[in-house]
């Protein structure tokens, strides 16, 4: 019979090799893969969006602060909670020339749906196939991870967020985004 503290050391050296094995580093990875580098070119994009002209590349966005972030699901607890907070501090991002704009799996026809509902008045774009959720370090399985990356007017990406609490994101995005320009 194998005693309790060999099994947890077993257990214990069996986890480690594992995140081991999968490469879990936190300074260059997050949960859904290796996120780009700050200071560096974002990654470019063009999806499909609910607004406007159907789709919004990050090339549209030139000479405008951009609050990129990416979520799970529209309608979901955690999701719509976030979504509120950026719509509630819409104008003050407003004022500080940046642009919010979602991302999620969701088609554009959820998308419409969710932004009828709770008032919002930022682009959600549908990133189906996961595409600009892989290449932002934000694809696990089928959805997008709840991840920010705040982009420079001239399409640096200048922070990262992989550990965000939707309550309070918005409050923390806007908190650094004034560091961001101040500096």
């Amino acid at each position: 019979m194998i005693s309790r503290r060999t099994f947890l050391s077993i257990l214990f050296a069996s986890c480690f090799a594992v995140i081991t094995w999968l490469n879990f580093t936190p300074t260059a990875n997050a949960l859904g893969g290796k996120l780009p580098a700050i200071n560096q070119p974002a990654p470019l994009f063009t999806l499909p969006t609910n607004t406007g002209n159907g789709e919004i590349s990050l090339s549209d966005l030139r000479g405008k602060w951009t609050v990129l972030y990416f979520y799970p699901k529209d309608f979901t607890a955690g999701c719509t909670i976030e979504a509120r907070r950026f719509q509630q501090d819409l104008p003050k991002y407003v004022e500080k020339n940046a642009q919010i704009i979602g991302v999620s799996a969701d088609d554009v026809d959820s998308h419409a749906e969710f932004c009828d509902s709770e008032g919002l008045k930022f682009p959600l774009l549908a990133d189906t196939t996961g595409s600009v959720s892989k290449a932002y370090g934000s694809w696990i399985g089928f959805v997008s991870m709840r991840h920010t990356f705040i982009i420079d007017p001239n399409g640096i990406l200048r922070e990262t967020f992989v550990k965000v609490n939707p309550s309070i994101h918005s409050t923390e995005v806007l908190s650094i985004l004034k560091q961001l320009q101040s500096s």
